[in-house]
């Protein structure tokens, strides 16, 4: 089982140390299995797929209650890993994640993936309070989840996602949502000068698609891809359509190991 600095990953393609690093971060109360099959395994890079403290197999550390803790503990894995930069792919609260470390820390980051989320996530009061009682964490979960897919998701997947999220410690849960909910770039999104894609779902309710059209419109050289009919999972309801977006626009990004070392 792979660990770097007390957080579990899996690492598609270990032996092709010559190929591009990914990074995937998952969103609030998610794991490395949020991410489907198809993203974890994207042809022709090493794709790291990371469980963030508090969640998953990351045990050994408690969850945060801020990005900016995250984005820290998320480069100290980095440099665990033998990583100098990577590309950093994050969904939700991931996203969130990702962008701060391009911002206060440009020299590791290689591109932004910018999943289902924005420059802002305010969390609604009401799932706050919810998720803040550990009575009510069920919930919170079933709220969350079910403004979290599009209209035409089976609901098997739906099922699924909810209780792979009841997993997460209450407390962990409820830092993740307050990480969102204090979360801001909106003054500092226009400083980036780095390869980025931003893609959202037509039927996204969490992070409407607004959310991603102005990252893209802010963003210089950033570009769009819109899913139609996903929501906020759109990474589980529409994996292949995510996996090959993130396919041709990573083949793009020119990356030389040699300047790695």
């Amino acid at each position: 089982m792979p660990v770097a600095a007390d957080l579990y990953y899996t690492l598609y393609r270990e032996q092709e140390k010559d190929t591009l690093p990914v990074v995937l971060l998952h969103g609030a109360g998610g794991n490395h299995l949020s991410w489907a099959t198809e993203i974890r395994r994207i042809q022709g890079f090493r794709v790291f797929a990371l469980d963030l403290p508090g969640h998953g197999k990351s045990k050994g550390r408690d969850g945060q209650q801020m990005v900016s803790e995250y984005a820290n503990i998320v480069l100290e894995w980095l440099e665990a890993a033998g990583l100098r930069r990577a590309v950093f792919v994050g969904h939700s609260l991931g996203g969130a994640i990702a962008l701060a470390l391009a911002i206060d820390f440009p020299e590791y980051v290689l591109g932004l993936g910018l999943v289902s989320t924005g420059v802002r996530l305010r969390v609604h009061p009401g799932l706050l309070e919810l998720a803040s009682q550990p009575a009510a964490f069920y919930k919170a979960i079933d709220l969350l989840v079910t403004n979290s897919f599009g209209t035409k998701a089976p609901a098997r997947l739906v099922e699924l996602a909810a209780q792979r999220m009841a997993e997460t410690r209450p407390s962990v849960f409820y830092g993740d949502l307050l990480a969102c909910d204090r979360f801001d770039v909106k003054e500092q999104v226009n400083t980036l000068r780095l390869p980025v894609l931003v893609i959202g779902g037509s039927q996204d309710l969490m992070t409407p698609l607004r959310y991603s059209q102005y990252m893209a419109d802010t963003i210089p050289g950033a570009r769009l891809c819109v899913i139609p009919g996903a929501g906020h999972m759109v990474i589980l309801e529409q994996p292949g359509l995510v996996a090959r977006a993130l396919e041709e626009w990573l083949r793009s990004i020119v990356y030389n190991p040699g300047e790695e070392v």
